[in-house]
């Protein structure tokens, strides 16, 4: 499991996710980000910017992304991407809101987000399956599986 971090003594001038570069499902999401939050949002590798936090462990830059704000608050794994989507427009900020405020969600989030972390591979696959190739331009073919699993059950249940 991964280890949060609520401050650094390095605060960044700019916003700053850091993420893992050799990690496609992570670039996948990364790109969507930033496609939606523009350069509001500094999105650098941990392979990249790891040194400017010194505070931070490389080994936990390994585990888990980490939004970096420029008071040195620290967010780390799911709370990392929920903080991102405060930064949409527009903003969501009912997640970050939800993960910091009830125990159970957070505790879902975490444990959630430490299973795919373990299988990135499996999740980038599944990512692309329910949202096309193209992370600036998602497809939402999650919905045609659903309703052709949906249409399948009902045949079989039918005809059975």
């Amino acid at each position: 499991m991964f280890t949060k971090f609520y401050r650094t003594s390095y605060p960044p001038k700019k916003p700053t996710m850091v993420w893992d570069g050799e990690c496609t499902f992570c670039k996948y999401w990364i790109t969507y980000w930033h496609s939606k939050t523009s350069n509001r949002i500094e999105y650098l590798t941990y392979q990249e910017t790891a040194n400017n936090f010194a505070d931070i462990p490389i080994k936990e830059f390994k585990k888990a992304s980490r939004f970096i704000d420029i008071d040195g608050i620290v967010y780390s794994g799911p709370d990392s991407a929920f903080k991102i989507l405060t930064y949409f427009n527009p903003s969501f900020p009912f997640w970050h809101k939800w993960y910091t405020k009830n125990n159970l969600f957070s505790k879902v989030c975490d444990y959630s987000y430490n299973w795919i972390a373990k299988h990135r591979s499996f999740m980038f696959a599944i990512t692309k399956l329910f949202f096309g190739k193209n992370p600036q331009a998602l497809k939402p073919y999650w919905l045609a599986i659903f309703f052709l699993i949906v249409i399948l059950t009902y045949l079989v249940v039918y005809f059975l």
